[in-house]
């Protein structure tokens, strides 16, 4: 068997008396879109921080194509590419600006122009990052996500404030990215329906459910992907609760 491009054991985090994540594994093959799917404060992003290295896990390990993401940022940076759900950027920066100055931190960076294209920002060159609407922001990280030619990408509420025309396109870029490995975090079932080869289902920092999301219909006897969620976690995605 090929070595996963993500593998993640017994992951656990706990902030005071809440446990976010709660003995988490995942084994994600090269080359695979893996959606995280749960309701708001179900534990996804904080799952995909421990895989990133982004928090440290109270007990399991984590390695992402065998780099241990704490121990090895260096080597791991230059191979994952995360896009989070808030972006933290310098705000007087043009979004050409930091387009460049992500391109300077890798030896092959996509061109600029493709990145722009992709995320449909072409037109905003020039703009401060502080008047971008909250959805060009979004489509702006998942640009600098991208910039490395990262052969892991995480992506966290992909298109969550995206138009629909927006969303299609995002969509599309994604789909493009088949010789990488996809980890994309959502509530979006029609998201997670049309890219995802796999999706694992998450309710209390638990892994409820992991199959195809064809395979978790059938195992629930549901219609949907939705009846499907609600069945096996006992919940909707509206909840409000831990990240």
């Amino acid at each position: 068997m090929s070595q996963p491009a993500i593998q993640a054991e017994n992951l656990h985090k706990r902030y005071g008396e809440v446990v976010a994540v709660d003995d988490v594994s995942l084994r994600v093959e090269p080359g695979e879109v893996l959606g995280i799917l749960g309701a708001n404060g179900a534990g996804k992003t904080t799952t995909v921080e421990l895989i990133a290295g982004l928090r440290a896990p109270d007990r399991g390990r984590v390695r992402v194509l065998g780099l241990d993401p704490r121990r090895d940022r260096a080597a791991l940076r230059q191979v994952l590419g995360v896009q989070l759900q808030h972006a933290h950027l310098h705000a007087a920066l043009t979004v050409a600006e930091l387009v460049d100055l992500y391109r300077s931190f890798y030896p092959h960076p996509r061109p600029a122009a493709d990145l722009l294209d992709l995320v449909d920002l072409g037109k905003q060159a020039r703009t401060r990052f502080e008047k971008l609407s909250g959805g060009q922001q979004q489509r702006l990280s998942i640009a600098l996500a991208l910039v490395g030619r990262p052969r892991v990408v995480i992506l966290d509420e992909l298109t969550t404030g995206l138009d629909p025309r927006a969303r299609r396109r995002i969509w599309a870029g994604v789909e493009a990215l088949r010789d990488e490995t996809v980890l994309l975090v959502s509530h979006a079932m029609d998201e997670v329906e049309h890219l995802c080869d796999r999706v694992a289902l998450i309710d209390a920092g638990r892994i409820v459910a992991l199959d195809t999301p064809a395979g978790l219909v059938a195992h629930a006897g549901t219609a949907t992907l939705e009846e499907a969620f609600v069945a096996l976690t006992g919940k909707d995605l509206v909840r409000e609760d831990v990240a």
